[in-house]
C-alpha cells in the first residue's frame, strides 16, 4: 500500500524559519520532521510514498531524492498554489491505484498508528482516520465518535463547545473514490480533508490509539518535541564532531557531524546541534535547537532558543530562556517555554540580551550590548539605545 505525505505547505505561524524552507523540513533531533514521518511509515511496513510538495519543494526533493537512502521509493506530485490539504491530496490521484494511506508531513507519529490504519482499511474497505486523545483538543480538529462511526469533524471549535478530547491524528486509511469526492466537495478558500470527509459520515471509521503523537505548530513547539525525541532515543553524535576534553555535553543532545565544541562550552538536555555548528568557550546552552552553519561565541548564554541556519550568537550575549506569554495571529499563548528564535543569517552581538519570547528576522543584526524583545523584523538593524 502506497503512501501519500502532504508536505506543501510553508507554516506561516513559524516564520522566520519557515521563510527559507518548508514547514516539513524544520529540524527535530538534527532530522526534519518530515524524515520522522517517512521513516514511521517505513516501520509500518509502506516503502512506496508519493510526497505533494510545493513551497519550496527543492528543500524536500534535494533531501529526500528518491528515496535511495531510506530502501524506499518516493515520487512526487506538485501542489503548486497551497490550496489546502484536500486540494493537496488531489495531486497524487495519478500516482494512486487502489488503497492508499495519507499522512501529514509535519507531525510525528508511532508506527503503530500507521499500521492499525492500514490493517482496518483492509479488513473493512470503508474509509478510516486514526484519532488520539489531546488535553487540549480545540486547538486541533476535534472528532466526535459514535461507536465505530466518525459522526463529525470540527476544526479548532470555540473551546467552550467541545465535549470530546478526541482529535484527528492525521492518518487516513482510502480509496481511490475520495479524488472525485474531493472535487464535488465546494469550500470558501481553502480545502481541507477533513471538510471532504464529512461526506463520509456514515461510513467514516475511527482508528483509536494513545502513543506517540507530536505536532509542530509554533516556535515553543519545536524545542517542546525536539526534546521528546531526545528522550525517546540514543542521542546521536557524528564521529567527525569535535569536542574538547574539557567541554561538557550531556547524553542527551544531538551532535551533528563537523560539530565544534571548545573548552568549558556546556551543552545540556534538550539540545540538538547541526552540521557544521561552533560551540565557543564556556558557553552554555540548554533546550536549544540549532541550525547548520552557526556559531556561539564564548561565554555566551543560551536557553529555549531555536537559532537559524548561519547565524551568529556573539561572545557573553545571553537569550534568557523560560516562560513567557507570546502572541501570534492576535491570540495570547501564556507562560509558553521560548527564550527566542534567531533567524536565518542574522548576528547577534557581543553582550547582548534576548528577552524571553523574542522573535529575529532573518539577515538581521543586533549591535552590541542591546536590549531586543518581541519581534524584529528581517533584514533589521538594532542599535543600543
Amino acid at each position: 500500500m502506497k503512501a501519500v505525505v502532504l508536505a506543501a505547505g510553508e507554516g506561516m505561524r513559524l516564520r522566520p524559519l519557515t521563510r527559507t524552507r518548508p514547514k516539513p523540513m524544520l529540524p527535530i533531533g538534527n532530522q526534519p520532521l518530515l524524515e520522522h514521518v517517512i521513516e514511521a511509515g517505513r516501520e509500518a511496513g509502506i516503502d512506496e510514498f508519493v510526497l505533494v510538495v510545493g513551497y519550496k519543494r527543492e528543500r524536500i526533493q534535494s533531501y529526500f531524492g528518491e528515496g535511495d537512502d531510506w530502501d524506499v521509493d518516493i515520487e512526487y506530485a506538485v501542489q503548486e498554489t497551497q490550496l489546502g490539504t484536500g486540494h493537496a491530496l488531489l495531486q497524487a490521484e495519478s500516482y494512486i491505484d487502489g488503497s492508499f494511506i495519507a499522512l501529514n508531513g509535519d507531525r510525528i507519529i508511532e508506527p503503530s498508528a500507521i499500521t492499525a490504519v492500514i490493517q482496518e482499511r483492509r479488513e473493512t474497505g470503508s474509509p478510516v482516520m486514526a484519532v488520539t486523545r489531546h488535553r487540549s483538543p480545540e486547538n486541533y480538529g476535534v472528532v466526535d465518535i459514535d461507536g465505530q462511526r466518525v459522526r463529525s469533524i470540527e476544526e479548532k471549535p470555540p473551546a467552550h463547545t467541545v465535549r470530546t478530547d478526541y482529535i484527528n491524528a492525521g492518518v487516513y486509511g482510502l480509496g481511490g473514490a475520495i479524488f472525485d469526492e474531493i472535487r464535488r466537495t465546494n469550500a470558501d478558500g481553502e480545502l481541507a480533508i477533513t471538510t471532504v470527509l464529512q461526506a463520509y459520515r456514515d461510513s467514516l471509521r475511527p482508528v483509536r490509539f494513545d502513543g506517540l503523537w507530536l505536532d509542530v505548530s509554533y516556535h515553543w513547539d519545536i524545542l517542546a518535541v525536539n526534546n521528546r525525541m531526545l528522550d525517546r532515543t540514543d542521542s546521536p553524535r557524528a564521529e567527525t564532531a569535535s569536542i574538547h576534553e574539557r567541554a561538557t555535553v550531556v547524553d542527551v543532545a544531538a551532535v551533528a557531524s563537523d560539530v565544534r565544541i571548545r573548552p568549558g562550552a556546556t551543552v545540556l538536555p534538550g539540545t540538538s546541534l547541526g552540521e557544521n555548528v561552533e560551540v565557543g568557550s564556556n558557553a552554555v546552552l540548554s533546550n536549544c535547537v540549532v541550525l547548520a552553519d552557526a556559531t556561539v561565541g564564548d561565554g555566551a548564554v543560551v536557553r529555549d532558543c531555536v537559532i537559524g541556519e548561519n547565524a551568529i550568537i556573539g561572545p557573553n550575549a545571553t537569550i534568557e530562556g523560560g516562560d513567557t506569554d507570546v502572541v501570534v495571529d492576535g491570540v495570547v499563548h501564556s507562560d509558553v517555554r521560548l527564550g527566542g528564535v534567531i533567524g536565518d543569517n542574522t548576528t547577534i552581538s557581543g553582550n547582548v540580551t534576548v528577552s524571553p519570547g523574542t522573535v529575529i528576522g532573518n539577515d538581521a543584526t543586533v549591535e552590541s550590548g542591546s536590549i531586543v524583545s518581541d519581534w524584529i523584523e528581517y533584514n533589521a538593524i538594532v542599535r543600543r539605545g
